[in-house]
């Protein structure tokens, strides 16, 4: 076997809370000061225990070969994005090296590695220039570049006017067509439209049958499973599972599953602003008594709970129903079906909100929910697996006949007749 193009070993990343993230450029005399003066009197291993400190990776060691698809999973705050600003050079690790071998182009966040004042032709040659592309190899894949991006009217127009959906596609195209060696992708491909998702997956599907090397983050645990031939389960910073793509999915949703049954006001991997967070939720029947499981076409209610720090405004909640292996069913909107005896468009108290689903048309099996406060479209609380559920046999069709796990995931109501 050749020697791996990604090389990990014991990466470890610790932040200081407090401390500022983005270098040392913006800090003052008086914040370096402090910090000495601090560290001076917390001698002999105390300043440790003193000081508040995250620890987002710890001891992450794997190698990757050349031209292996490998998706990285994990919940929210696992400490993917910060392994791939690892490998990305965006940050360093407190502990540890990662070796990388050729050239990196990295897809991290919308706006990362673009300057806002430029144009979109301008940007292409610039991160050509950061990967290390001569300026005749841009010029050989700039019309590719562009026709994927479908942003030929704004090509010459500064992007700091684009559109988030324009600014990604261009960003996709600049990292897919400059033909790194290792190709660094998290998440941002939830941004665009479902089309421009599609489109985006078949170029990486043609990149990797090139025999180029991808880290693919990603929520999307169909395009994870279709991708990728091998699955990475980070969880709290460490490496818990290196296997089979299908084998960690199977992983990280048991893992899941057993999160949900975890306090909900305790748990801290969750994403959002933090003005207010959930902090309870349970099952109940339409009559407001506790229920422990569901059955196939009952009436079913989600009790929620909100504590506010700040004032929400225009609150907006989302509840979306997964399977056990994570493909997403469907999700339930105050945005789309409106939110009835309103708060007056503001909650500034701890809050019951009810979601309530008539004639669950789920077959037996479990399931999970994902839950999600927004504010004038901020994502405030976001939450995965804040519930397990447990559906049971039930006469969905009011006939006798109960329909089983063969009948599929959904049942809808239909009728059969003959005509003459």
């Amino acid at each position: 076997m050749s020697a791996p193009i990604i090389t990990v070993e014991n990466i470890s990343k610790k932040y200081i809370i407090g401390q500022n993230l983005h270098g040392r450029g913006s800090r003052t005399f008086r914040d370096v000061f402090d910090h000495k003066l601090k560290r001076f009197f917390l001698r002999d291993g105390r300043k440790e225990k003193h000081e508040n400190t995250i620890w987002a990776l710890k001891d992450v060691s794997f190698e990757v070969q050349e031209g292996e698809v490998v998706g990285i999973i994990g919940r929210n705050g696992a400490g993917k994005s910060t392994l791939l600003k690892i490998l990305s050079r965006i940050t360093e690790p407190t502990k540890g090296k990662a070796i990388l071998c050729g050239r990196v182009a990295s897809l991290l966040e919308v706006g990362t590695g673009f300057n806002m004042e430029l144009t979109g032709h301008e940007n292409i040659y610039l991160n050509g220039a950061i990967l290390g592309m001569r300026k005749s190899e841009i010029d050989r894949k700039f019309d590719d570049i562009v026709n994927f991006a479908e942003i030929e009217k704004f090509i010459y127009t500064p992007v700091k006017r684009y559109s988030s959906g324009m600014y990604l596609r261009l960003a996709f195209a600049v990292a897919a067509h400059l033909e790194p060696d290792i190709l660094v992708i998290d998440e941002v491909l939830a941004v665009g439209d479902f089309a421009f998702q599609k489109k985006c997956l078949g170029k990486l599907e043609n990149i990797s049958h090139e025999g180029r090397t991808i880290l693919f983050v990603s929520h999307n645990m169909a395009a994870v499973s279709a991708l990728c031939s091998r699955g990475i389960v980070i969880n709290e910073g460490k490496l818990e599972y290196d296997g089979q793509s299908k084998d960690a999915i199977t992983y990280y949703f048991k893992h899941m599953i057993q999160s949900s049954k975890k306090s909900l006001e305790l748990r801290e991997d969750r994403s959002g602003n933090g003005k207010a967070r959930f902090v309870d939720i349970h099952l109940e029947d339409i009559n407001g008594e506790g229920v422990t499981s569901l059955w196939s076409g009952g009436n079913i209610r989600f009790r929620l709970t909100v504590l506010p720090f700040f004032p929400i405004v225009k609150p907006q909640f989302l509840l979306t129903i997964y399977s056990s292996t994570g493909q997403k069913l469907f999700h339930c909107s105050s945005l789309v079906v409106g939110l009835k005896n309103g708060t007056q468009g503001v909650i500034d108290k701890k809050t019951n909100v009810i979601c309530d689903i008539d004639k669950l048309p789920l077959t037996p099996g479990e399931y999970y929910a994902n839950i999600a406060l927004y504010s004038q479209n901020d994502l405030v609380d976001h939450v995965e697996a804040a519930i397990n559920i447990s559906v049971q046999e039930g006469d969905y069709f009011g006939t006798g006949r109960i329909p089983n796990r063969e009948s599929g995931i959904f049942l809808v109501q239909h009728e059969w007749f003959y005509q003459e």
